[in-house]
């Protein structure tokens, strides 16, 4: 069994409406509440890192398995939206939606067109954040094939 460690360091200086700071290996950014929820909205926050987190485990999934099955595409983009409920002072990640749009090579099959929309319904459920998220986050899907 291999473990992979990810290691990340964050630092708050204030109370709730200041600026903190995160880094790891490969990102370092401000962080703090999103004006959205009367925050001062200054870099990032843990919405968009938890959609983010999401976004790119499913796409880097997706592209994969894609790869193994020897679909050749020509792009391979996304939109994906977070809502977060705030009811009566709490706080819910309740819904994540990934609108994957794929364009296929022109001499693409109805099968191959098949396969792919089998393939990113599959990476969905294969996608390490959507099954540590499962249960907690509705994960919606909404693809668009060409």
């Amino acid at each position: 069994m291999a473990v992979h460690s990810f290691f990340l360091i964050a630092s708050w200086p204030g109370l709730r409406n200041d600026v903190g700071e995160i880094e790891s290996e490969n990102l370092q950014t401000k962080v703090s509440i999103p004006k959205e929820m009367d925050g001062p909205g200054v870099g990032t926050n843990p919405d968009e890192m938890l959609l983010g987190a999401a976004a790119t485990c499913y796409i880097i999934t997706l592209a994969a398995m894609m790869e193994r099955s020897k679909l050749e595409k020509r792009q391979l983009t996304m939109e994906s939206e977070g809502l977060v409920d705030v009811t009566n002072g709490v706080i819910t990640y309740k819904k994540i939606i990934h609108r994957p749009y794929i364009v296929l090579k022109a001499d693409t099959t109805e099968n191959d067109k098949r396969l792919v929309l089998k393939l990113a319904e599959k990476a969905e459920r294969s996608c390490m954040i959507s099954r540590a998220l499962k249960g907690n986050v509705i994960i919606e899907l909404k693809p668009t094939i060409e």
